[in-house]
Order: C-alpha cells, then sequence, then structure tokens
C-alpha cells in the first residue's frame, strides 16, 4: 500500500497559490485599465465584462460552481453617473474612536473619514489601512439595499491589497464611483474570510449603484 508523503497535497496547494496571484494580477490589470481610460460607462463595462470573465473562466474564481452560469452570474444596477463622487479624506480626530475591522489574520485600523456629498445631503464612511506588510486602503461599505438586491454584510469599494483603486482626483481626495462597488468574495464561498463593514461604514441611503447579488444565491 503506498505511503502519502503529502507531496501531492502541496503540490496542488501551491498551484492554488499561483492561481491566486494570477488572478490578482488581472483584477491590478482590469484597475490599470480605468486609471488610463477614466471612470465612466465604457470603462465600467470593460471592467464589468473583465471580472465576469474571471469569475467564469479563471481557476481561483471565487464562485463555487462557476460552470454552467451566464451571463447573469454578477449582475448590476444600471450605470448611473450621479454615483461617481469625489471623497474628501479626513484624518481621524483628537479623542475619536478608532474602528477596526478583521478578516482572518488581517487587521484593519481605520485612518480616518472619507466624507462625499451626494443630492445636496453630505455622506463618511471609515477609512481603514491594512495593518500589515506593504498595507492597502480598504473603504467597506452598506447601505439599505442590503438584505434585499445586495449581500446582507455589505460591498467594498476600495481594496488596495487588491489593486481594487479609483484613483485620487486632487490632494487629500479618493475617486468614489460606487458603479464599481462590489461584494467581498465571502459572499460566493464562506471559506474566504472577509473583512466587513462596521457601524462606522454604514450609509442610510439605498446605493442602486454597482454589483447586485444574484437571485439564485440565498
Amino acid at each position: 500500500m503506498p505511503v502519502n508523503d503529502g507531496k501531492a497535497s502541496d503540490l496542488a496547494s501551491m498551484e492554488h497559490t499561483l492561481d491566486l496571484v494570477d488572478y490578482r494580477r488581472k483584477v491590478a490589470a482590469l484597475y490599470d485599465a480605468l486609471h488610463v481610460a477614466g471612470v465612466g460607462p465604457k470603462s465600467w463595462q470593460a471592467w464589468r465584462d473583465g471580472r465576469q470573465d474571471l469569475f467564469l473562466t479563471h481557476p481561483a474564481s471565487p464562485l463555487l460552481e462557476p460552470d454552467g452560469l451566464d451571463a447573469t452570474a454578477l449582475p448590476y444596477f444600471d450605470y448611473d453617473p450621479s454615483w461617481n463622487v469625489v471623497g474628501t479624506v479626513e484624518p481621524i480626530a483628537v479623542g475619536e474612536t478608532v474602528a477596526t475591522v478583521a478578516g482572518g489574520p488581517s487587521i484593519f485600523e481605520q485612518i480616518g473619514s472619507v466624507v462625499f456629498d451626494r443630492d445636496g445631503e453630505s455622506h463618511r464612511l471609515a477609512l481603514f489601512w491594512l495593518a500589515a506588510y506593504g498595507g492597502g486602503l480598504l473603504l467597506p461599505f452598506r447601505d439599505t439595499t442590503n438584505g434585499t438586491s445586495t449581500y446582507g454584510a455589505g460591498r467594498y469599494l476600495l481594496d488596495g491589497a487588491k489593486s481594487a483603486d479609483l484613483g485620487s482626483p486632487g490632494p487629500n481626495q479618493l475617486a468614489l464611483d460606487f458603479n464599481f462597488a462590489y461584494h467581498p468574495s465571502c459572499m460566493w464561498d464562506p471559506q474566504w474570510p472577509c473583512p466587513l463593514a462596521p457601524k462606522a461604514s454604514h450609509l442610510t441611503i439605498a446605493v442602486e449603484a454597482g454589483e447586485q447579488k444574484p437571485e439564485w444565491l440565498p
């Protein structure tokens, strides 16, 4: 009877890791194209098509069973230019409570807030930094669509650790086009640990832009 020395499982693990590396490179390429073209309906459609292709064909897709799914696998709200806004970054104020977000072994610490205006009203979201080698910004959010047309635990807009970054229009500013909002991988497969939006990242409005939750998901 042959002895299982672990080499086969080690090889599978290595292949999976390299698949993830390739997946992240391709995601980074989608955002690099955005930086060149600028956000808008055409670049949004190209970004959306690229994500769709990765989800349906890439071996590191977060989908549990991508085979057999069609173009409705990643539904979106229609592109709405009014959700393309500019956020102003404000640092942590003296005495302000600092939020942290845990996602598996990773910890994100609040470094400030992003303030943006829409329809004459001001809104504020906590802005986080990955407290690990290399770092990276994270901007998760929840809104009143959660639990119905979007995932109950919220969505992401920016995640620097995965190259999901829309750029900076000016000093102390971040581009916030909510049409590029997407769901964390844990919505698709619970094996993925995901940092989720804390109370400081809750909006009391409906963000009807970006990725929607497919009807076939519970």
